[in-house]
């Protein structure tokens, strides 16, 4: 090859990289795991006729190297938007799956400018009303009574709100979930002293307040990072559990801080309702349904995903209720609800364009105990180390359950998952054909005389 045919190779391998690259990060930035990511990236990078491509892929940063025409590349590159956008996932997810054996860069490239075109399904209105009607479902099942619900809805609808409004002039996320923790627990706690000193309630409604910041519960990424872990990719596991880990903090912070500055309890004064048999079974569906449905459009799932994802949630959450009623243990309860999760989410997958993370994920996120978690955190501070402890580890282990059930799902019905295929360095062909001509004639490249 000549050296203008060589740096025209290299200028086309470099087109061929970049759109790759560019699909991996509108990937990463919508929220999907590792796995898919990679997946995605190399399916693509095959299909413009890339022969070989490796990729690292962290929580902010992808490089990659790509092998092609007897030369290579290697480019990095990070991003900032961390969120989730399950609609933008599966858009991307439907072009990877119905990419052609051999397609141009340049349709590639009009094709993710179609997609990235896109804004989210939702205004920040509606986005703001299904965090507040999640939140009030999420506060039923953690034995709220209707006047906790109310507040509830109206607190992490404000907070919601104040989100939508900073993630939209890029603030940074950990300043976010401050402010919005401080913002929703101080709504509620001025509704039920309002209505307490009007005369209407009693001073039994304290407890609800947790309840109002589950919106900041950051599920998706939560559930991704322990399916990366799951699957080896510690880079981008290990990241995103560190930035989830950090938002729960932000997060706790703001309800032990706001909490303490007004006097007032996190705990529940007594059971605000006692209700058995087929009436808290359907309540319970309800709630749960209502509560997955609109986790799945604040992750701007479409309408149809939205109430798959919450039919899931319904069956496999009253369910595990259910069976904790029976003595059944918790962590078995939720893992064996998990891995019923993963398995309808494949069975809805294949016969929908919506991937099973999104699916799944809205499903599982109503079994992550938010509440324990924040109640520990104020427990820390006000020195019952011992029970927080306790409380903490709970809430790991139940985390826990929840990711093995998902990734028993997963590695059942998905070969990538349950094998790893060998990536061995590719080739670039008789390296004698790049030496310098100068040094080619002092040297001597005969088989016949094996070095030593």
């Amino acid at each position: 090859m000549d050296n203008e045919n060589q740096l025209a190779a290299y200028n086309r391998l470099a087109h061929q990289s970049r759109v790759v690259l560019r699909l991996g990060i509108m990937l990463l930035s919508a929220g999907a795991s590792s796995f898919r990511v990679k997946d995605g990236m190399a399916r693509l990078a095959k299909a413009v006729g890339i022969e070989e491509h490796h990729a690292q892929v962290t929580y902010t940063e992808i490089t990659i190297t790509t092998y092609a025409n007897g030369t290579f590349r290697t480019e990095l590159a990070e991003q900032r938007a961390m969120g989730v956008d399950a609609y933008r996932i599966d858009q991307l997810n439907d072009f990877v799956k119905n990419l052609p054996d051999r397609m141009l860069v340049e349709q590639a490239e009009a094709e993710l400018d179609r997609i990235a075109s896109r804004g989210p399904l939702y205004s920040p209105f509606i986005s703001s009303l299904a965090s507040g009607l999640a939140c009030a479902g999420f506060c039923f099942l953690n034995k709220g009574g209707i006047i906790e619900c109310l507040a509830v809805l109206v607190a992490a609808f404000f907070g919601q709100r104040m989100r939508k409004f900073c993630m939209k002039r890029r603030m940074n996320h950990f300043g976010i979930w401050l402010i919005c923790g401080v913002l929703a627990v101080s709504i509620y706690i001025f509704l039920v002293w309002a209505l307490h000193r009007a005369g209407w309630i009693d001073a039994t409604h304290s407890g609800g307040s947790v309840s109002a910041v589950l919106f900041l519960v950051p599920g998706f990424p939560l559930v991704t990072s322990i399916l990366d872990l799951i699957r080896q990719d510690f880079s981008a596991g290990i990241s995103r559990g560190v930035y989830v880990g950090m938002l729960l903090v932000a997060s706790a912070t703001a309800v032990w801080s706001t909490t303490a500055i007004f006097h007032w309890s996190v705990l529940p004064v007594d059971d605000t309702y006692h209700i058995s048999g087929f009436t808290l079974m359907s309540l319970r569906a309800l709630a749960t349904f209502i509560a997955a449905y609109g986790f799945a459009m604040l992750f701007n799932a479409p309408q149809k995903a939205c109430a798959l994802a919450a039919f899931i949630g319904l069956i496999i959450n009253t369910g595990r209720l259910t069976a904790q009623d029976m003595d059944l243990a918790w962590l078995a309860a939720v893992g064996l609800a998990a891995l019923a999760a993963g398995l309808l989410a494949h069975l809805f997958s294949g016969h929908s364009k919506f991937s099973r993370v999104t699916l799944s994920v809205p499903a599982v996120v109503v079994m992550i105990p938010g509440v324990p978690f924040y109640r520990a955190g104020i427990a820390i501070s006000n020195g019952e180390v011992s029970d927080a402890l306790a409380q903490v580890v709970t809430v790991i282990l139940v985390i826990a359950s929840i990711g093995i059930g998902l990734a028993v799902a997963r590695m059942t019905t998905d070969r990538n998952w349950l094998m790893d295929d060998l990536h061995p360095l590719p080739s670039l062909g008789d390296s004698t054909r790049t030496i310098p001509a100068a040094l080619a004639e002092q040297t001597d490249f005969s088989a016949d005389e094996p070095h030593e």
